[in-house]
């Protein structure tokens, strides 16, 4: 609404007034001049401290609403490392990136006395001294073989997950069995909505060396005795389910588990997903690590061709003496999706997220409270590392176009797009489909934990390994390298807060890169 054609109107009206009244109209139609004045101040006021007006129509006034959005503040831009730019930043350093390598022709050339970049990278650097303390294997620590008592009775648990959560929990299970002096029944695997892998316990790992290397220290059967199961109508889903909370302690396993084993004989306990603290005596945590790195071994047909590729793998690096990097690649499309990062698809990527989501986790992130925000994740570190950000900082802590690569993954989320810059930083990557034959593979294909197995093995005997998300692979990776060299392993485990900073910067310089790369990396293990 326009303030002057008011106070035209009100001039107009009061001559009119004056002409027709004579002196008192004269004074009358100046008192409703200085009235009409002082409306059109007071509306001025109205409009400019911010209040609303409406025009004839009842809308909102044009006037009133142009002069906030002309006078709106800007909003603020997100802080560092909260938007992901990262191929924006590759494509303006893919220059320096290309430059700033060996040919790749001399990857197969090259000796091991040849002076190269891989002199000056981690792979031929002596393995790093311990910090002082003696070293000794965790299964040395405190674990002594001694005749069992007779035993309290039968202990069922049904491991959940993929493949190393559900060797978590078999550790854990024979944790428990020693705690109770239950015959323990080899593990059930859950069939998990998302691992989608229906391998029993036989089918991943070797059943009679399992048995055997635990025969001083636990019982264990392959599966409960016929008259047991009788008194059960002969379903194990009748048994008892003793539920217990997440991380619950020794002593509630004496407590509450053992009085309904002596009761029963039989006890059962599903899910078993980390259902025993991390914190436990001494002997109970020798008896977990004697499971973990000696009794688990993988069944035949994996360890054959794992072993198979391993040397193949070591072949193929003989120009660097049969070193290698191994990196585990988390981004398939349920880790992307669970991660509730956005990265660069769009509309389509949301929509590709948001099915995934529903498909694996009905109204999980949908309920009452909960709120999504992908830039504090990403700042925060929480987001899984593209094959584009793992080949850009690779490059940027010195490893070059004549690093040979294994990557382990599972379904890479849009492969076609996001593993091509990854492939072109690394020419000599290396995958289980590239270093095993079709025919090889093909017992393996729809077994997700078999699979993720025979990546297990590869990446336990690289030089290096590179981890770029959290999860139970990478920890029991670090942890069994160790336990194989001595205490002594390499690990690159990059702090992603710090990374994020750098790809979220598109002016960054090759040079301020891979300084910053190469602080992350001498903070890493």
């Amino acid at each position: 609404m326009s303030v002057v054609p008011l106070v035209r109107g009100a001039a107009k009206a009061a001559r009119r007034h004056q002409a027709g009244r004579g002196g008192g109209g004269r004074r009358r139609a100046a008192v409703v001049l200085l009235l009409a004045l002082a409306y059109a101040a007071g509306l001025l006021l109205f409009v400019f401290g911010g209040g609303a007006s409406v025009d004839g129509g009842g809308r909102a006034g044009v006037t009133v609403a142009s002069f906030r959005r002309r006078g709106a503040p800007a909003r603020s831009p997100p802080p560092p490392g909260s938007v992901y730019r990262s191929h924006i930043v590759f494509e303006r350093l893919w220059p320096d990136i290309r430059d700033d390598a060996a040919p790749a022709s001399t990857a197969t050339s090259a000796s091991v006395s040849t002076p190269s970049s891989w002199r000056r990278s981690m792979l031929t650097t002596p393995r790093y001294p311990n910090s002082g303390e003696l070293w000794m294997p965790c299964v040395k620590r405190r674990l002594i073989p001694s005749e069992l008592p007779p035993s309290n009775g039968y202990l069922i648990v049904e491991a959940n997950g993929g493949l190393n959560q559900q060797r978590l929990s078999i550790c854990d299970a024979v944790a428990v069995a020693s705690l109770l002096n239950a015959t323990l029944v080899i593990p059930v695997f859950h069939l998990n909505s998302v691992w989608r892998d229906p391998s029993k316990f036989s089918d991943i790992f070797d059943e009679y060396r399992f048995i055997e290397t635990l025969r001083q220290h636990v019982r264990v059967v392959k599966e409960l005795p016929k008259d047991v199961l009788l008194r059960f109508n002969h379903n194990i889903s009748s048994i008892p389910n003793m539920r217990t909370k997440a991380y619950s302690s020794p002593d509630h396993y004496v407590q509450k588990v053992l009085p309904k084993l002596l009761e029963l004989g039989v006890v059962r306990i599903a899910p078993f997903s980390n259902r025993l603290a991390q914190s436990v005596p001494s002997n109970i945590q020798a008896l977990r690590c004697l499971v973990n790195y000696q009794a688990l071994r993988f069944a035949e047909p994996i360890r054959v061709l794992a072993e198979d590729m391993v040397v193949r793998m070591m072949k193929k690096s003989s120009s660097t003496g049969g070193k290698y990097v191994s990196v585990h690649l988390r981004f398939e499309e349920d880790m992307v999706a669970f991660s509730c990062c956005t990265y660069d698809g769009g509309r389509k990527e949301k929509i590709e997220m948001e099915n995934a989501r529903e498909r694996s986790w009905r109204g999980k992130f949908h309920r009452p409270g909960r709120v999504i925000n992908p830039e504090a994740n990403r700042r925060d570190g929480k987001c899984p590392l593209t094959p584009l950000e793992v080949g850009m900082m690779l490059r940027g802590m010195g490893f070059d176009n004549t690093t040979f690569l294994y990557v382990a993954s599972g379904k890479i989320y849009n492969a076609a797009k996001y593993m091509a810059p990854l492939r072109q930083m690394f020419p000599l990557l290396e995958t289980k489909d590239t270093l095993a034959l079709p025919e090889e593979l093909a017992e393996f294909k729809g077994y997700s934990s078999r699979l993720a197995a025979l990546d297990y093995t590869v990446c336990v005997q690289s030089e290096v390994f590179v981890t770029t998300q959290g999860g139970n692979f990478p920890h029991f990776l670090m942890g069994h390298r160790r336990y194989l060299l001595g205490g002594n392993a390499k690990t690159i485990k990059p702090d992603k807060r710090k990374l994020v900073l750098s790809f979220d910067d598109p002016n960054i310089r090759w040079s301020r890169f891979k300084r910053q790369m190469q602080d992350i990396l001498h903070h890493s293990e």
